[in-house]
């Protein structure tokens, strides 16, 4: 159903009170009018600074003296036509107790009349007493059919102001559309327009500059982040069986795999000790699946206002959608949801958020595939491992020696070093219980005192580089060796 469909059914069941919590204002305001028209309503619309006035007929003065909320509740309250009343930007005067009674009021008498109230906010906070109340409408985002059509539309704007020189195919047009995607319509008006405004050309060119222009787009509003994925899965060494699980799974969204009856893979969990190489392996996912990889920044997610985190997370997760085919990435994600593990002193923020989180990763339909990394298990809220979640909880442990030597060979070839003139079992041998991560900063250390040195790289300067650090597994013997026991026999080894 599109939302014009959705918002006529909900006015039409005479649900009393819709509220709409958009930055879309135009566009809802749009669908309320169509709504009206099609059921033959009339229809009134209140602003602080334009007081109750026609919503269908454009010019016609305001009631006199409605600028106040107040006393603009008062004169719908005794309104007997039936009518679809529009209030915009009604939340934050609902602080004020008298505003708040006449609302509550206002609903009330609604039940029993031809009178329904349509909210619409840029502010999520409504007063809790209003939620029995009030009936929720999600604006959606635009599909790639609304787009074409928003695109052209904004093409055609510009044109009034000057010639433009469009020279694009429609396969270019259909890869700037997917561009797009995730975006709401006032964004993808803006975007089009500032592509054209200076060079007064559209062409293949703009689906580059559109992909720039969203990302910065959806990184301002701190939610999502666009992760470059320079890595590929050879670049990564070990961690064999999860490389082989990817796979088998990387065309498992194609229609012959879904004719096949298999089901799409939704996400994994990647636990393990840290610089183990998690969260390589998001990066490389993304690059061997030739899927954008978008990083959500949960600690973002948080708001000081009720309700204003919850719909954060939604937005992010239904952006994410849009997006698709896309890999999302949770990073150390037990911090995240730590409270949700346990007695929360947050007023049980954190458990509606992960409750929000595991209701989508159970539910959504989109090819948007989850990589979820964490180091702490004890932190991680049971119901998270429950089986279903993930399609498979991998255990990411130390490297074993041939794996060792992998990552030497692979880090000394990334600093144009012949892996060959290296002791290459020597050194897998001496750093036994070294993670990924610190093996490649033994590589550059040696490389610095090298370079210091006004020498070349040795065998003999990389053992020195490594026994001058201690690993982790060494320095917290104990927690290493508690999670490696806790993953045995319960998650898949990645190697």
């Amino acid at each position: 159903m599109t939302d014009q469909d959705r918002l006529r059914e909900l006015l039409e069941g005479r649900h009393p009170c819709v509220f709409v919590h958009t930055h879309e204002e135009e566009y809802v305001l749009d669908l309320v009018r169509d709504a009206a028209m099609a059921l033959g309503r009339s229809l009134r619309q209140w602003s602080i600074i334009g007081g109750v006035r026609d919503g269908l007929v454009a010019g016609k003065p305001p009631v006199p003296e409605t600028e106040n909320p107040a006393a603009a509740l008062y004169y719908l309250h005794e309104m007997r036509d039936p009518t679809i009343a529009v209030l915009l930007d009604l939340v934050t005067h609902l602080r004020e107790d008298r505003t708040l009674r006449l609302l509550r009021n206002l609903i009330r008498k609604c039940q029993s009349s031809d009178l329904q109230l349509v909210l619409i906010d840029h502010r999520e906070d409504v007063p809790a007493v209003l939620l029995d109340w009030a009936t929720r409408f999600e604006v959606s985002l635009p599909d790639a059919e609304e787009i074409e059509r928003l695109l052209k539309e904004a093409l055609a704007e510009e044109r009034r102001d000057g010639a433009i020189q469009i020279d694009i195919r429609r396969s270019d047009l259909e890869n700037i559309v997917s561009n797009l995607r995730g975006l709401t319509r006032r964004q993808v008006r803006m975007l089009v327009r500032e592509a054209v405004c200076c060079d007064r050309r559209f062409d293949q060119q703009d689906a580059a500059n559109l992909l720039l222009r969203k990302r910065q787009s959806l990184q301002s509003a701190g939610l999502l982040e666009f992760v470059d994925r320079p890595l590929d899965l050879s670049e990564i060494g070990g961690l064999r069986r999860l490389k082989s699980w990817l796979k088998q799974r990387e065309d498992t969204w194609s229609r012959r795999a879904i004719e096949f009856g298999l089901t799409p893979p939704r996400g994994i969990l990647l636990l393990g000790v840290q610089g183990a190489g998690k969260s390589l392996c998001a990066k490389a996912i993304a690059t061997a699946w030739r899927r954008p990889l978008l990083r959500m920044d949960v600690g973002a997610l948080y708001d000081k206002y009720i309700g204003e985190s919850e719909r954060r997370l939604r937005d992010a997760l239904r952006q994410a959608e849009m997006m698709a085919p896309v890999v999302l990435w949770i990073d150390e994600i037990e911090k995240a949801f730590a409270s949700a593990a346990s007695q929360s002193t947050d007023g049980g923020l954190s458990r509606r958020m992960f409750a929000t989180l595991l209701t989508w990763m159970q539910e959504h339909r989109a090819p948007a595939f989850l990589v979820a990394t964490a180091n702490d298990i004890a932190a991680l809220p049971p119901e998270l491992l429950r089986k279903g979640r993930f399609d498979e909880i991998f255990f990411v442990d130390l490297p074993k020696a041939p794996t060792r030597m992998d990552i030497f060979e692979i880090h000394l070839r990334k600093r144009l070093r012949d892996p060959a003139a290296f002791d290459l079992p020597a050194l897998a041998k001496a750093t036994e219980g070294y993670s990924g991560a610190e093996i490649e900063q033994a590589v550059l250390a040696g490389l610095h005192q090298a370079f210091d040195a006004g020498e070349e790289l040795t065998t003999e300067r990389l053992l020195k580089a490594a026994e001058a650090s201690p690993p982790l597994s060494v320095t917290m013997a104990e927690q290493v060796e508690a999670l490696r026991a806790w993953a045995k026999g319960r998650c898949v080894p990645a190697d």
